[in-house]
């Protein structure tokens, strides 16, 4: 047992000091900066102060901070982004995952290659394209317009919608991933046996389909919704103020403000919403049995 606990701290010590220097040293760092003073041109002064998250949620003092209900509507605004780009990345995903499951081996492997094949272009390029595609001008309105659909073009870009989209899109392969390997590994002899006993597609689906592809549901919501609710490269792209989110406001107090300690107290709350949804998750799951 000895040389055994020997083993597995000699395996996880590299990954444990890796963690503990690149993630939660800053993480530590940016909890200090939230509560301390912003420095006049930049950076800190080494005093208490808890207004940083007085002037979000409502007591700060009126005189050198002022509570302005914009910056919880932009939080309460990045929440709805990121639950709408969840159920779209997963009503996407769900059907698409059981067609790719019955399919040859073979064929299963290009469409998994076409899946993850975002992955070998850059983000910014990516983002980039749907410019061309959403902008007045573009691809979409062009086509629309020249099958008569619309007889001027649509105002899509700089919008929720297109800051919705965009993030859809980016997520897609996070949610398929584990909702296609939840659905591989369904017993479909239980499925059989639903059906022998007279149970309709609909409840067969809710009683035993969904049960089964739940762990798989609850993983992509997870993976997706946490990088959603922080994200700041797709609104500043496809969003311009209308589609602001919170990440957008912890990237602007940090390099345009530099109000660090505001940066810090929104970085914060962005960790304590993810922090909630995990630990959400992880009691959902021991409940289901997951």
């Amino acid at each position: 047992m000895t040389r055994q606990n020997l083993v597995l701290t000699t395996l996880l010590a590299p990954v444990t000091l890796f963690l503990g220097v690149f993630f939660l040293l800053p993480l530590v760092i940016i909890g200090l900066f939230s509560i301390l003073s912003p420095g006049l041109y930049g950076g800190v002064e080494w005093s208490f102060y808890h207004w940083n998250y007085g002037r979000i949620f409502g007591w700060a003092d009126g005189i050198d901070e002022i509570f302005e209900p914009i910056y919880l509507q932009i939080l309460l605004r990045s929440l709805g982004f990121a639950a709408m780009t969840v159920v779209l990345s997963l009503l996407l995903c769900y059907p698409v995952a059981f067609w790719v499951s019955r399919l040859s081996p073979r064929t299963r492997l290009f469409f998994l290659f076409l899946v993850t094949l975002p992955f070998f272009s850059s983000l910014v390029v990516r983002l980039y394209a749907w410019l061309l595609i959403l902008k007045p001008s573009g691809l979409l309105n062009s086509a629309l317009m020249g099958i008569g659909v619309i007889s001027q073009p649509l105002e899509i870009l700089y919008t929720p919608a297109a800051v919705v989209l965009g993030m859809v899109y980016i997520m897609v392969p996070f949610m398929f991933l584990p909702l296609y390997s939840a659905v591989d590994n369904l017993d479909r002899a239980l499925i059989e046996a639903s059906m022998d006993l007279g149970a309709n597609r609909i409840q067969t689906f809710f009683k035993v389909i969904l049960p089964q592809t739940l762990p798989g549901i609850m993983g992509g919501a997870v993976i997706v919704f946490i990088p959603s609710v922080g994200n700041f490269i797709v609104p500043d792209l496809l969003g311009g103020a209308r589609g602001l989110m919170i990440g957008n406001l912890v990237e602007q107090q940090f390099l345009s403000a530099r109000n660090w300690p505001f940066g810090a107290a929104l970085s914060m709350i962005i960790m304590s919403v993810v922090l909630l949804v995990l630990l959400s998750s992880l009691g959902r799951a021991k409940k289901a049995g997951v």
